[in-house]
């Protein structure tokens, strides 16, 4: 005999907890299937464990998605501010970093965050069960069937909240993505973003040894998306904010461009430089503005040449500022699912409704958070989305 439900949510993250919470709030039977053992492991990861949860300022231009309107609507139903407010009523600290980022802090992490979840779900019309494995999704007369473990399992509406397919270890799977297949949605190609980039075989030799020195640098790609954040230098390669927010506008054989001195006046410094210390090395000069071993790396690299500034000429001195200004690299690769925050990519908007995240073509089905072609920039953006997909489909299924 099968169960019946009002609705199926696939999913126990972000987004599927909070379609789950506002579908219950409308009174309606709500059972929410994952196969973890446990609800929001993205969340509990998140931020070094204090989630960066939203940001103060949050717009359609802080996403990436095949149509760039799609993300207007939802984020203008359950906004920012409203999850804010989320965070107030159940008394979480936490403070603002930069550029506008929210995170936990003092007493308060990331479990708040799914503790908070869990109370707004802390109703009688919502069940949660955990380890399940769903074999088999048809569409019935009155919504879907489902089978999942030994429960054949009947509702009028099925929400898809799985996830992309960045950090498979915390069991990211393409499951939402074969069942948009298989209702005819189509899926756009999907890559990892906010991901640090793997070097060629040289230049990962040539940086390995500035692994963990940090600068702030402007980050370009060739479609000229610029952020102005810290680089990191790994074993592997580059990483930190900048190189992570301009990964998920590279393509693979693209170079980066990358201003290394953002906050300085090269130009200015070399001429006060060689009017006052016209013996002073380039090295040295440029060790004051940049970590010396990083001067030095690109010295041995012949990018730059070490010599007493007074031996240089206005040509050869512009030359230095336009080095450091514009330093090309050509990354390998990126480190991919295994380490991305987000995957690019997904189910297409074109055939969601953009006030609903129902599917226009088979009533009743909806998708929300990372499983859609959306992605948003570090910094909150991304669980803000599935906030605000979450709590729009939940006033509809």
């Amino acid at each position: 005999m099968a169960e019946k439900f009002d609705v199926v949510i696939i999913g126990a993250g972000a987004a599927g907890l909070m379609c789950a919470a506002e579908a219950g709030k409308r009174g309606r039977k709500v059972l929410v299937l994952d196969h973890a053992k446990k609800p929001g492991r993205k969340i509990l990861i998140s931020g070094g464990g204090r989630c960066n949860f939203t940001n103060y300022d949050v717009t359609a231009k802080n996403y990436l998605c095949s149509n760039p309107h799609f993300v207007k609507s939802a984020l203008a139903q359950y906004t920012n501010w409203d999850f804010i407010s989320m965070i107030y009523k159940h008394g979480i600290e936490f403070e603002e970093r930069d550029h506008g980022q929210l995170f936990c802090v003092g007493d308060c992490d990331a479990k708040d965050i799914v503790k908070m979840l869990m109370a707004e779900c802390d109703l009688p019309t919502v069940e949660q069960r955990y380890k399940q494995d769903i074999h088999h999704i048809e569409k019935s007369e009155n919504g879907f069937v489902l089978h999942a473990n030994t429960d054949v399992i009947e509702c009028q509406s099925l929400v898809v909240a799985t996830g992309g397919l960045s950090m498979p270890k915390l069991g990211a799977t393409p499951f939402g993505y074969k069942i948009a297949e298989q209702f005819g949605l189509p899926v756009l190609p999907t890559t990892a973003g906010l991901v640090p980039f793997t070097l060629h075989k040289e230049d990962k030799e040539d940086f390995a040894e500035l692994s963990g020195i940090a600068i702030p640098v402007e980050i370009k790609a060739e479609n000229n998306k610029v952020f102005k954040e810290a680089l990191l230098f790994t074993h592997r390669g580059l990483s930190g904010p900048s190189v992570l927010q301009i990964s998920s506008y590279w393509k693979p054989g693209e170079k980066v461009n990358i201003n290394l001195v953002p906050e300085v006046d090269v130009d200015e410094l070399l001429a006060r430089s060689l009017e006052k210390h016209p013996n002073q090395s380039l090295k040295n000069t440029l060790s004051k503005v940049l970590p010396k071993r990083l001067v030095e790396v690109l010295i041995e690299r012949k990018v730059l040449e070490d010599k007493p500034l007074k031996q240089f000429g206005p040509k050869q001195l512009k030359a230095v500022t336009e080095v450091l200004e514009n330093w090309h690299i050509a990354p390998n690769g990126t480190e991919g699912y295994r380490t991305a925050e987000v995957t690019l990519g997904g189910v297409d908007t074109d055939h969601l409704s953009s006030k609903t995240m129902e599917c226009k073509n088979v009533k009743g089905l909806y998708f929300i958070g990372e499983v859609m072609d959306v992605t948003g920039w570090l910094g909150g953006y991304n669980f803000q989305w599935c906030w605000s997909s979450g709590f729009v489909a939940g006033q509809w299924v």
